[in-house]
């Protein structure tokens, strides 16, 4: 019987391959590294990161950025002076006004501006006082203060009369339109007739001179006068008439004393007074108008309004960590470096 002839060797494309388990990934393919071929190296089968250096050398501490870096709790006064700048602005606006704002252009007039009047300010207060949300309340607002109605005399209610009124509050898309454009007509009635020197006058001083200058009988006559003016009317009249009244200041109501609380600033209208006179020289408040008495009056009304629309449009959080300097930047805000007291603010 003739020997077997030996068999040869299966070439590797020959070779069987193996099947892998079904619960097995299959292994990834191999990546050749073009500087191993030409040193002579076999490729590993480790994947191929880069490996830790096996010198003497210490190791760096990885980069941290600026921008993802984590950022310590702000102080009252970094609050303060954020709550304060133009850049929470749009943190302490609703939508509908931000969105009215671009169609409109910047010369649009609006409450958050605090450029009213006296005057404009009591129309305010009846309107934010009826029973309705207040973006819907800051939309009336703007129809009643801009063209085409602007309605910001008592003179030019008077003439444009109810149905012109009850027209802009139509256009306002707010409810209770009848009982408010009736308010707004008597509003302007009893300034003409009871509360300031005739028809032009939107500064209502008549009502501060016959009161003496004290708050409580300037109140007392204001609820008396002006029909649907009651307790949150005269609040919301209160908080902003301050800026320039010296009469009520420094006063903040209910409404106000809720957005502080929840920037972490002091809840009651003394203290924060008192924090804005110990830090004033750390604030920059160069559009302010009037001598230094009348710029904090003004700055301490800006607070509270920033404060009330910042928790109506649930931005309080986000105020707070924009206050808050990074703890990976190298100097604060203030001048001083990251992470140092800033002397018990």
């Amino acid at each position: 019987m003739p020997p077997k002839k030996p068999r040869k060797p299966k070439t590797p494309a020959e070779q069987p391959k193996s099947e892998p388990h079904p619960d097995q990934e299959p292994d990834a393919p191999s990546n050749t590294n073009d500087r191993d071929d030409q040193a002579g190296t076999k490729s590993s089968s480790v994947p191929s990161k880069r490996k830790a250096s096996t010198t003497g050398a210490p190791s760096k501490a990885p980069r941290r950025s600026v921008r993802g870096a984590p950022r310590m709790q702000p102080t009252p006064v970094k609050i303060l002076q954020y709550l304060l700048s133009p850049a929470s602005v749009d943190s302490c606006r609703s939508r509908d006004e931000i969105e009215d704002l671009k169609d409109r252009g910047i010369d649009l007039r609006t409450y958050s501006s605090l450029t009213f009047t006296p005057f404009e300010e009591l129309i305010c207060a009846v309107i934010l006082s009826r029973p309705i949300s207040h973006a819907l309340g800051l939309r009336s607002i703007r129809t009643l203060l801009n063209t085409p109605y602007e309605l910001t005399t008592p003179k030019r209610i008077r003439s444009a009369g109810f149905d012109a009124v009850r027209k802009a509050l139509d256009i306002a898309r707010t409810q209770h339109r009848q009982k408010t454009a009736e308010e707004l007509v008597l509003l302007a009635d009893a300034v003409v007739e009871h509360l300031g020197d005739g028809e032009e006058d939107v500064s209502l001083e008549r009502v501060r001179k016959e009161c003496g200058y004290n708050w409580e009988k300037e109140k007392r006559m204001l609820k008396k006068r002006v029909k649907g003016l009651g307790k949150t009317g005269l609040d919301i009249f209160a908080r902003r008439i301050q800026a320039a009244w010296p009469d009520p200041y420094p006063f903040a109501d209910q409404r106000s004393l809720s957005g502080l609380g929840k920037l972490g600033l002091p809840e009651s209208a003394e203290e924060l007074k008192k924090l804005l006179d110990e830090h004033w020289t750390e604030l920059v408040l160069k559009d302010l108008a009037g001598g230094e008495d009348e710029k904090k009056r003004r700055a301490f009304v800006r607070v509270l309004e920033r404060a009330v629309g910042v928790d109506l449009e649930g931005n309080a959080d986000a105020i707070r960590a924009d206050a808050a300097p990074a703890s990976g930047s190298r100097h604060s805000d203030t001048g001083e470096p990251a992470g140092q007291p800033t002397g018990g603010n």
